[in-house]
């Protein structure tokens, strides 16, 4: 029977952002479902020209989702039953749009929408502008890791770590962001402001990432 050793090792770094992700998510209620269309065809325009307006590109504003959904809410009849009436045909539509980790440009950006009259809920997120050497140093810590711990184990019971027989790791998707800022409702804030420009000071943490990889080894 073959001898082995299963050890899952852990890889763990800090990386330094260096884009912001501006969230935008508008919603709102219509009777008609073709006036929610519309209207979110309309408000995502208003919302597109803000942006170019403050300097943007047109084609940076992306989309993550939409949809239209019908809305109902419960009420209670004059016999004390509770029930549903339709209220209208909500749209939910949700963009971003990333530029480099520059205060000055958020403030921009924020302004931009805050002043377009679109209502909207905002959200910054911090993230890296190519995440795969990150994600490949993770990997590397991790099988470093497992040696470690396995090299250990073999020689506190007396015995010598052979071969890797196997590796086992998931692939998932690691998110690497943060998000400091969060839900800034239109006509909500308070910020300075200067030459169309909300001023920020902000200096977003190092984001921590950690994966794992699960290492069969061989006993000799």
């Amino acid at each position: 029977m073959e001898r082995t050793i299963r050890v899952t090792g852990r890889g763990r770094i800090s990386v330094k952002p260096d884009v912001m992700q501006l969230n935008i998510r508008l919603e709102e209620t219509f009777k008609d479902y073709e006036k929610a269309v519309a209207a979110s065809a309309e408000k995502t325009e208003t919302l597109r020209n803000a942006l170019v307006g403050a300097g943007f590109d047109p084609k940076d504003l992306k989309t993550t989702s939409f949809n239209i959904s019908a809305e109902y809410e419960s009420y209670c009849d004059s016999k004390n039953n509770w029930r549903n009436r339709f209220v209208g045909y909500k749209f939910h539509h949700a963009l971003y749009i990333k530029f480099a980790n520059d205060n000055k440009l958020l403030g921009k950006a924020i302004y931009a929408v805050t002043k377009s009259g679109v209502n909207s809920e905002i959200s910054v997120n911090y993230t890296v502008s190519d995440p795969e050497p990150a994600r490949e140093e993770l990997l590397k810590n991790a099988v470093k890791d497992s040696r470690v711990k396995a090299t250990a184990l073999a020689e506190s019971a007396g015995v010598a770590l052979g071969e890797i027989l196997s590796m086992d790791y998931s692939w998932g998707q690691i998110n690497i962001y943060s998000r400091p800022i969060e839900n800034i409702t239109y006509g909500a804030a308070k910020m300075a402001m200067a030459d169309e420009c909300y001023s920020f000071d902000i200096e977003p943490e190092d984001i921590d990432l950690e994966d794992t990889v699960t290492i069969v080894w061989e006993i000799k």
